[in-house]
């Protein structure tokens, strides 16, 4: 209900901006304009811009390699997302690459991290060159982890300091420190004295757990939305602030786009505004018409960090050029609710109200109070519609790349059958009418609304997995029917009819 508050809220403030706007467009500048770099410094300054030559050469080479190896082994795929109830194909193919076990929810969509190589991991890759693209994507990881260090350090200093400073693209880093051994960061580090609690914030902020891939060839796509605020030409990502994120963490994004392709070679037109041909990642501050916008390109191996809160005060775009183009975009995910470690604990929190007769083998619950029951159902709510779903509605895309995922996702399935054992067992223990009235009358209530949305979600995720736009994936990635599921509607079976469940219960406490 939040979320989709959060949405219509959304989608009010867009439409009132572009009221307030009529045929006009708002103002934006590039590079090649005179008050660009003071644009930046006042109203932009948290966005930090690298160029490719500051990068080490064998790290462009070892991650371009990994773009390429990936795309080769068809491990890139288009999303099937979920906004306003309509479920669409985005644009961009993506892929997420992390610590094993993290997932990243955008979109009302889990992608499941494809696990680089991590110590005390056993984790088998489809082939050795898969395992080298995600050890190349680590490296840079940790390389871009340090570069977020040095620049939130560098912010603190000259805010400290209020001193004036350059303009942010060509920021030289006076206070680099050597933050070598694994993206770690301690005080012993610093050429400047900075409290241990900030040392902790910063290691918290940069320590990068995902990231999500992206390709896209503009010249494949049928079509491709116009960006509507400031005209500045083709999108491949529309206006969006970052989800799922740890509050005030920094973003890392390394681009890498196949310049050289004759569409971009042949374009030679005199324009005003954004090169069309280039790649930039547009920004603005959110909901805001008096701002000028930036539009900054972006070549092959540049990077750069949103820093602190910017993903939150501005929103950012992605504007297409002509040619083909990777990025790698590194994120402090908020794993608080999607990790394995996480929901095995609450299945296992679960799974504490069901017992065993030691005697005759039988199961029962140990309490049916009502915050019990809540608490259990909803878990199962979760394991349901928030992981055992969204994994296979997703096809066996990940396979291609590694079967890390199956064990951990056949654990879930035994904790899910379980849980369907402890609703069954719920349902009989209230039919016998052992509780008085008003404790069985609020025990039913409460079992009641979770029943229903469970149905509802059941509902929804059969006609996505039997949508048109799901049959036309290619086999490989269409919507799994596990063994679970019946395969008739990729529906789960259940020991009782839940239609039926929520119609009884519904006259017990009429």
């Amino acid at each position: 209900m939040k979320r989709r508050a959060g949405e219509r809220e959304k989608e009010l403030k867009k439409k009132k901006l572009l009221e307030e706007l009529g045929e006009s467009r708002l103002p934006y500048m590039t590079p090649a304009d005179a008050d660009f770099h003071q644009l930046w410094k006042t109203k932009y300054s948290k966005l930090v811009f690298r160029k490719s030559d500051t990068v080490p050469e064998e790290l462009h080479q070892m991650v371009q390699e990994s773009f390429l190896t990936l795309r080769k082994h068809d491990c890139f795929f288009q999303d099937l997302v979920r906004i306003k109830g309509k479920d669409f194909f985005t644009p961009v193919s993506r892929i997420l690459i992390g610590n094993p076990g993290c997932t990243y929810k955008y979109l009302n969509t889990r992608l499941f991290t494809v696990p680089w190589p991590t110590e005390g991991y056993e984790i088998k890759y489809c082939s050795p060159q898969i395992h080298d693209a995600c050890k190349a994507l680590i490296k840079l990881n940790d390389y871009l982890h340090i570069e977020a260090v040095k620049a939130l350090q560098g912010q603190n200093l000259l805010e400290s300091k209020e001193t004036e400073d350059t303009p942010v693209i060509d920021r030289e880093q006076n206070f680099a420190t050597s933050l070598r051994e694994k993206g770690s960061v301690s005080q012993d580090q610093s050429s400047f004295c900075v409290p241990e609690d900030d040392f902790t914030s910063l290691n918290s902020r940069t320590s990068y757990n995902v990231t999500l891939l992206n390709y896209m060839d503009p010249l494949q796509m049928l079509y491709l939305k116009q960006e509507p605020y400031f005209g500045m030409g083709n999108m491949a990502v529309s206006w969006h602030h970052d989800e799922n994120l740890v509050e005030r963490s920094t973003v890392a994004v390394y681009s890498y786009s196949c310049e050289g392709s004759p569409a971009e070679e042949t374009y030679d037109q005199k324009l005003q505004g954004r090169d069309p041909a280039v790649w930039h990642v547009g920004l603005k501050v959110a909901w805001d018409i008096e701002t000028p916008g930036l539009a900054i390109p972006l070549h092959q191996g540049d990077f750069y960090l949103m820093l602190d809160d910017l993903n939150m005060t501005h929103q950012h775009c992605v504007l297409a050029g002509f040619s083909p183009r990777f990025s790698s975009t590194h994120r402090v995910a908020d794993c608080s609710r999607g990790t394995l470690e996480y929901i095995f604990g609450q299945c296992e929190l679960a799974l504490q109200n069901l017992q065993t007769d030691s005697n005759s083998g039988a199961l029962s619950l140990k309490s049916l109070e009502t915050a019990v029951v809540k608490q259990v159902e909803e878990i199962h709510n979760e394991v349901e519609f928030e992981w055992l779903r969204q994994f296979w509605f997703q096809g066996k895309r990940y396979l291609k790349c590694t079967d890390w995922w199956l064990k951990p996702m056949a654990k879930l399935e035994e904790y899910w059958r379980k849980m369907e054992t402890m609703s069954s067992l719920v349902l009989h223990e209230v039919r016998k009418k052992e509780q008085t009235e008003e404790q069985r009358n609020e025990t039913i209530s409460c079992f009641l609304l979770v029943l229903t949305e469970r149905q509802r979600l059941r509902k929804e995720w059969t006609a996505r997995c039997q949508s048109e736009a799901a049959e036309s994936l290619p086999e490989d990635q269409k919507p799994e029917c596990h063994p679970f599921w019946t395969n008739d509607e990729c529906n789960m079976p259940l020991p009782y009819d839940l239609e039926e469940v929520i119609a009884h219960l519904q006259n017990l406490v009429q």
